[in-house]
């Protein structure tokens, strides 16, 4: 699985710390860096649309708190982002959400703790079952209010 992994200034070492580990783990990084002139909402849309249109199958997204990212991201129709800092809510944003965008602040959690996060939303894959009905209603609002899409 290629994965893209994107950061503002405010979290640069978290993810070189994401990148190892993803690494370590034999997945493939498509590593959007830092571009002059970029905050965190330009580096958010241009993965949430990489994602949108099927070039990753998920991305991780850092900033200095997370929060910034996710809003962004939530923005691009097709994109479920969530923030997480325990493992319970990676879990969940993969099981019961179908997240494929996972986002975390540098100034929030540490690099030991936010690999342990990661594992498990990468080990994470969505249950379908009753969640089947609410994403596919998530789905549904994207296509109410952006009917044109994105890559999706």
């Amino acid at each position: 699985m290629k994965i893209a992994i994107g950061a503002d200034d405010a979290a640069l070492e978290l993810k070189a710390a994401l990148i190892e580990r993803l690494e370590e783990k034999g997945y493939e990084v498509a590593d959007y860096g830092i571009k002059e002139g970029y905050d965190y909402p330009d580096v958010a849309v241009e993965v949430a649309e990489a994602v949108a249109k099927g070039e990753h199958e998920r991305a991780i997204l850092c900033c200095g708190t997370g929060l910034g990212m996710s809003i962004t991201a939530n923005k691009v129709p097709g994109v479920r982002a969530a923030q997480c800092h325990d493992v319970y809510s990676a879990e969940r944003a993969r099981k019961s959400n179908n997240a494929q965008v996972l986002t975390m602040g540098q100034r929030v959690i540490g690099p030991e703790a936010a690999k342990v996060v990661l594992d498990a939303w990468l080990e994470s894959e969505f249950a379908g079952g009753s969640s089947a009905a609410k994403v596919e209603k998530m789905e549904a609002i994207d296509r109410k209010y952006h009917p044109e899409g994105v890559g999706i």
